[in-house]
């Protein structure tokens, strides 16, 4: 069903598209570095709640890229079609309500979840969720659509978007940061302004009727409750998964906070760096969604195994690959942040303790679990994430660096033991080949 050409077409914008985003935040993150420590903590403070909002928008994004790809591997585009509106009138409705509600409980959110921080932190942090999460809606609809694209074998969409998405937020930092020393609120309104433009090419670009998946009339509601339903039906579960996720990431956050401001600084650089190192994975974590859906759509579960196996092989061999440079040249790009030496030296420790076990781990754990998701197998890989996030992400973290002393380095081995748990059992789920037992459409 995918020749070599067409895997290459999918992947490459894709793996693109993923450094492209990676940058957003980068670039927050260094521009604002010259305002301080205290602001670079802010920002890296609200990120982590940015990244469960917006792995929860792609959750939804996922059930209805999951739906949609099965429709085109049977070769219903209409089908196809209705869900793909589906989805973008409820990924709208919900990111609106979680919009109004940060709004509305910004501050109270802020304290509950890191508690008594710096005031200089926590002013920062204040100023840059208000701006973030104005940002939501967009950000949810950017998502969808990029997720339909992909769906669609069309990736270049996105990785052109995000392209256009990136230049207006780096370019919005220079002159708000840096012409009018606008600090934090410079970065958010940068961002805010590109994932809103994001938006709007989605939309504009999926009312095409020459596109094998298109939305005609966006703007009118028609909702179709059976589509929903399978929309739900994948991405609860895996909303629930990545929200829980986040929740712990959140969490492991407070922790961390408790460390001091280098040590927030040193987590804040290091999961720069870090996500840079699992672009691969994640690249072809998306690919694999609507390679493997369209094989299951079609039921041809042999391709689906065999493409999936194709995937996690060209994983490795790319993470390893870009890893090991990343470590070797870890050194000058920490010095990007001018962070204090303490907060540097800890940095390093952070990124050698995930080149190691990245390489090893991470896509049996993050990249193969999308093959069972866009086979429907989505209650498995919830409950295994569930469960080894409470246990070692959460739990083994505070014995690590709060019990044993070990600091922020202990969050992140805790981490790493997180991952070796989700591998052992997806591996062991995907070789049993239970995922071929469960309909979605």
């Amino acid at each position: 069903m995918f020749t070599r050409k067409a895997l290459c077409l999918l992947i490459i914008p894709l793996v693109i598209e993923q450094i492209l985003a990676v940058t957003i935040g980068m670039a927050d993150t260094v521009m604002v570095a010259r305002v301080g420590e205290a602001a670079v903590s802010g920002i890296s403070l609200v990120d982590t709640i940015n990244i469960l909002l917006i792995n929860i928008f792609s959750a939804l994004a996922t059930g209805g890229a999951v739906v949609s790809s099965q429709y085109l591997g049977r070769q219903e585009n209409k089908n196809a079609c209705i869900a793909a509106k589906q989805l973008l009138w409820a990924i709208l409705i919900l990111s609106s309500v979680i919009m109004a509600l940060a709004l509305i409980f910004r501050n109270t959110l802020l304290s509950l979840i890191f508690g008594h921080i710096e005031a200089d932190v926590m002013s920062h942090a204040q100023t840059y969720f208000w701006l973030s999460a104005i940002s939501y809606p967009f950000l949810a609809i950017y998502n969808s659509g990029a997720a339909l694209f992909r769906t669609m074998g069309n990736s270049k969409v996105s990785m052109f978007t995000s392209l256009l998405m990136n230049i207006i937020n780096i370019s919005g930092n220079a002159i708000l940061i840096f012409g009018f020393n606008m600090g934090v609120a410079g970065a958010g309104i940068a961002s805010l302004a590109s994932r809103a433009t994001g938006a709007v090419i989605m939309v504009i670009l999926l009312r095409n009727g020459t596109n094998p998946i298109h939305v005609r009339d966006p703007w009118k509601p028609q909702f179709n409750f059976s589509m929903i339903k399978n929309i739900l039906k994948i991405g609860i579960p895996n909303g629930m998964e990545n929200g829980m996720f986040q929740i712990g990431k959140i969490l492991v956050q407070g922790l961390i906070a408790s460390f001091g401001t280098a040590a927030i600084a040193a987590n804040a650089v290091a999961n720069n760096l870090a996500s840079i190192q699992i672009l691969p994975g994640a690249a072809i974590g998306l690919a694999m969604i609507t390679v493997v859906g369209q094989c299951v759509g079609a039921h041809d579960y042999k391709q689906a195994k065999m493409y999936a196996i194709k995937l996690m092989k060209i994983t490795y061999v790319s993470m390893f690959a870009l890893d090991i440079f990343l470590l070797a040249i870890a050194t000058p790009l920490i010095g990007f942040y001018r962070l204090s030496p303490e907060a540097s030296s800890t940095a390093w420790e952070l990124i050698v303790c995930h080149t190691v076990c990245a390489v090893i781990f991470w896509p049996s754990a993050f990249t193969l679990p999308n093959a069972l998701r866009a086979a429907g197998d989505v209650k498995f890989t919830m409950l295994t994430s569930i469960i080894s996030m409470w246990i070692f992400r959460i739990g083994l973290s505070y014995v690590l660096g709060a019990w044993l002393q070990l600091g922020v380095l202990g969050v992140w081995i805790a981490m790493a033991v997180d991952w070796v748990f989700r591998a052992a059992l997806f591996i062991q789920r995907f070789l049993r080949e239970k995922w071929k037992h469960r309909q979605v459409i």
